[in-house]
């Protein structure tokens, strides 16, 4: 009787043994989520084009707008009053949108640093202007143009050198990061001693209307200011000034969350980069400066045409995830999670409503952000506060399409001002909150890394 019953319950554990083993195998994820990215809004392509296309559920009339916005975003300024597209300057980085977003991608690091690119220096003084914004330098603003039309001293040009600093994962495996260190230099009039400056780079256009039309109530959700829950993670929100309904409100764009919206996210861009005054920013970036434009007269780009353009780059289409049954874009998914890359990079939202685009609205995406300003540490510092983001904190950027870079725009060239070479070196450059997940992934097998690289160029 013993005997039997030992029998007996020995089967019954066995049975239950592999019982327990074959439904952790059926547990096991056969394809990770998130391919439709950007919802109904995602699009099916893997060429240059997956990121400069219509969303494909735009309304006949939402594309007939789209496809106007699309025109003007390519529109090249001119200086003078030339009645196609004049306005340009006198003071000014660039001539056209799609310049600093080619393809309505991410800009490149230029050869030439004093070149035509999407590249240039925002600066400021310490202190607040009237809206708690940064303080401008007087005689140059908040941010250096450094071309200028016939006739016009451009502010400034740039300048870079380089430090080396050598990193070694546990392997062995050694990379040489290119720390770059920037200054000003040939000003057309006395700077002062104490501008901080802060480099930036042209960022993808695709998917900021999905972005814009994330709940504040949802962004608010993952921020902790204090690290109340003790992770080391502590992401704040950016309030800014919106001079379209002055009133202060949430930043959801720009490298430090600076700007409430792509309306004047835009706006800015054609005041600033091109000098270009519109309904949104009528006063032209150069008045009061000796090198500036101190003429009254009446804006330069009318409100259709801004209007089209905001509305063309919060309706172009997010390209869809690419082999996410692939077993090592699983593992590399797994990773990107156990190393707590997903406290910042939040993989999903779900949109709320917005006015006049149900096609962005109510859409489960994966953009892998939080919205939210982090502090990055001293290695990516640019030392220059911007409302409510100090010197050290960045935007969580999303990870959406960053595996199409080098198709779409012929680069892997990442970060604020494009200091990293490739994803490794990106990866690398993280500190402050997100040096914890950084040195995990140091300590990460050539194969583990490869397949967390292999996940990030999948999305």
């Amino acid at each position: 009787m013993k005997r039997s019953a030992c029998r007996g319950l020995f089967l019954f554990f066995l049975i239950a043994f592999f019982a327990s083993c074959t439904k952790e195998v059926e547990t096991v994820p056969t394809k990770i989520e998130g391919e439709k990215a950007g919802g109904e809004t995602t699009v099916y392509l893997q060429s240059s084009t997956a990121i400069s296309s219509p969303a494909p559920n735009l309304t006949a009339d939402n594309l007939e707008k789209h496809l106007k916005g699309d025109a003007a975003f390519e529109d090249i300024f001119v200086s003078g009053d030339s009645p196609v597209n004049g306005g340009l300057g006198p003071i000014f980085n660039n001539n056209s949108c799609i310049s600093c977003h080619p393809g309505d991608g991410r800009a490149a690091f230029p050869t030439g640093l004093n070149d035509i690119s999407g590249f240039f220096f925002k600066i400021s003084v310490p202190g607040t202007d009237e809206n708690n914004g940064p303080a401008p330098v007087q005689g140059f603003g908040t941010q250096l143009q450094h071309q200028a039309n016939y006739g016009y001293a451009k502010e400034a040009e740039m300048a870079v050198e380089y430090k080396n600093i050598e990193m070694i994962f546990d392997d062995g495996t050694a990379i040489t990061l290119k720390k770059p260190v920037y200054s000003i230099i040939n000003p057309y009039t006395a700077l002062p001693a104490n501008v901080m400056l802060s480099p930036r780079i042209g960022m993808p256009v695709f998917g900021l209307g999905l972005l814009e039309a994330i709940s504040e109530d949802d962004i608010l959700a993952n921020a902790d200011m204090n690290d109340m829950d003790g992770d080391g993670i502590s992401g704040k929100p950016n309030y800014v000034w919106d001079p379209v309904s002055e009133t202060t409100a949430l930043g959801r764009f720009g490298w430090k969350a600076g700007t409430p919206s792509v309306l004047v996210q835009s706006a800015g861009a054609y005041n600033e980069d091109m000098g270009v005054t519109n309904p949104v920013k009528p006063v032209e970036s150069s008045y009061g400066q000796t090198n500036g434009d101190n003429t009254e007269h009446a804006v330069e780009l009318d409100m259709e045409t801004l209007d089209n353009v905001t509305f063309y780059a919060m309706t172009l289409g997010v390209p869809a995830g690419r082999n996410f049954d692939n077993p090592e874009v699983i593992q590399g998914r797994k990773l990107f999670e156990k190393i707590n890359c997903t406290a910042c990079h939040i993989p999903s939202f779900t949109t709320g409503h917005i006015e006049g685009i149900p096609e962005i609205s109510n859409q489960k995406i994966y953009p892998y952000t939080d919205m939210l300003l982090h502090d990055m540490g001293d290695g990516l510092a640019d030392n220059r506060p911007e409302y409510l983001a100090n010197g050290k904190e960045w935007k969580t950027r999303p990870l959406w399409g960053i595996g199409l870079t080098n198709l779409a725009n012929g680069h892997t060239h990442f970060l604020h001002d494009g200091r990293a070479a490739n994803l490794t070196e990106a990866i690398l450059w993280h500190g402050g909150e997100a040096e914890k997940s950084r040195d995990e992934f140091m300590k990460l097998s050539k194969s583990e890394r490869d397949a967390l690289l292999t996940f990030l160029n999948a999305l």
